[in-house]
């Protein structure tokens, strides 16, 4: 019999073999050997993802074609356990009572177009892979790995089977259902970010969580654990005014939309406005001049997280004298070593006399245009002292934080340096308003405003204001 057996099993090969042989010269005949199944066929075949084969099939999208398709891709396959897990958490009593286009995102939160392995996510050992789900400004959503103990996803799913192979490819079998995250998931998620969480949270406050868990449009600088243990809150800030200073309301400021320029945050001044905020985009993406985003595009379901390495103080005026590029000269003016300590004066906290402070802050291209008005200035350091001390008082308002829509047509403001300015609304060229400084030069139009501090808000000028000299 063992005869027998060998022969047949050699009359088999050698069958195969002559078919082969046979095929070899005919161009159109193809040889097709079995494949190995593909995602959605491995699913079929295992019944702990009955229910995942279920949910693809109920969902909008056609879900198993695109699963279907070639990839590759890398799923994260809950099981049956973990389906009925979420169905009870969300109070539905069958996957039928999942509205199909959420359903179709949280499926598609958990395929990677891309063919990830396990010993590929240890190596990282933690950070974020793009899912299939569409996020906040119609971006891929974010998924967050952590392979600390063992490899988790949200830090809601562990998998639990790695490395199922696909001819399209790789399933990770996971024991949770990975819902669509909020930025406070995001922020809860991630280890590094626990200091800011343990911020937001800080002696129960939910106002943080509440808003960041609400459906809308917001983008958080979140500093890491680092830039947490590093800040030392030199003016004792209210920490809750702070953390707003972190947050946009009403956009998801993704970093490829990101320019230099300003944006108002949740933060507020004392009278209840806006702070603003300067983002420098020049090298990578800076904010305020001081915190570097590290990490950036951390997108959730109602927006947008980017890390940043300092925790980001409420700012005073000279923040943004010093931060903007545009006030470079303004700020090598202030910062001149014969000059009182303007920087000092002008970051007195509010409510500390003189504070607030409304500046009217010349651009870069005003001090040029006011060195080329003098044959003997070739640089800021050839005008004399005490002029360029008044100037730079002349165009500081003390005690007064006097936003735009504050301004009325005639007002006759007296600078720190004693001479009175007139504004006259509107100005020129659409601008809001314009100057009439103390030495009678009229039509300086003020060309951006309500740069907003804590301690002030900055109005930019075109042209440098100069004090009546006469006197």
């Amino acid at each position: 019999m063992r005869i027998i057996s060998k022969l047949l099993k050699l009359t088999s090969i050698s069958f195969i073999l002559l078919a082969m042989i046979s095929c070899s010269d005919d161009d159109d005949v193809v040889i097709i050997t079995p494949d190995e199944l593909n995602i959605v066929e491995t699913a079929l075949e295992t019944p702990e993802l009955s229910s995942l084969v279920a949910a693809l099939q109920a969902a909008d999208g056609d879900l198993v074609a695109v699963l279907n398709g070639p990839g590759p891709f890398t799923v994260l396959a809950p099981t049956n356990d973990a389906f009925s897990l979420f169905l009870t958490a969300n109070g539905f009593a069958s996957l039928d009572d999942v509205p199909t286009d959420v359903l179709s995102q949280i499926l598609l939160n958990h395929v990677i177009s891309a063919e990830v392995s396990s010993s590929a996510l240890i190596g990282i050992g933690s950070g974020y892979a793009d899912s299939n789900a569409t996020g906040a400004g119609n971006s891929p959503m974010s998924l967050y790995f952590d392979t600390s103990n063992g490899v988790r996803f949200n830090n809601v799913s562990t998998v639990t089977t790695a490395d199922v192979e696909a001819s399209n490819g790789t399933i990770h079998i996971v024991n949770g259902v990975i819902g669509l995250p909020t930025i406070v998931d995001h922020a809860v998620a991630n280890s590094d970010l626990s200091s800011l969480v343990s911020a937001l949270t800080f002696g129960g406050n939910t106002t943080f969580t509440d808003l960041l868990s609400m459906p809308g449009d917001f983008t958080v600088f979140a500093p890491t654990n680092a830039a947490f243990d590093a800040f030392t809150n030199p003016n004792s800030n209210d920490i809750d005014n702070i953390l707003s200073n972190h947050v946009i309301v009403g956009a998801t400021a993704v970093s490829s939309g990101l320019s230099n320029g300003y944006v108002s945050t949740a933060g507020m001044n004392g009278d209840g406005d806006a702070l603003s905020l300067y983002i420098n985009t020049d090298s990578g993406v800076t904010i305020n001049g001081i915190s570097d985003v590290d990490k950036a595009d951390v997108i959730a379901s109602n927006g947008v997280i980017h890390v940043v390495n300092t925790v980001i103080d409420l700012p005073t005026v000279v923040t943004f004298a010093a931060a903007d590029p545009n006030f470079s000269n303004l700020l090598a003016a202030l910062t001149r070593s014969d000059q009182p300590d303007f920087a000092g004066i002008l970051s007195t906290p509010d409510g500390t006399s003189p504070a607030p402070f409304t500046v009217f802050a010349p651009v870069d291209t005003a001090f040029e245009a006011l060195l080329n008005s003098n044959d003997d200035w070739d640089s800021l350091a050839d005008i004399d002292g005490m002029l360029l001390t008044s100037v730079l008082q002349h165009h500081v308002i003390v005690e007064a934080n006097i936003r735009a829509e504050d301004l009325t047509d005639g007002v006759m403001p007296a600078t720190l340096e004693g001479d009175n300015i007139t504004i006259n609304l509107p100005g020129n060229d659409g601008n809001a308003a314009k100057i009439t400084d103390g030495s009678g030069t009229s039509n300086i139009d003020i060309i951006a405003v309500n740069v907003q501090a804590n301690n002030g808000v900055i109005h930019a000028t075109e042209s440098v204001l100069i004090p009546d000299t006469t006197n």
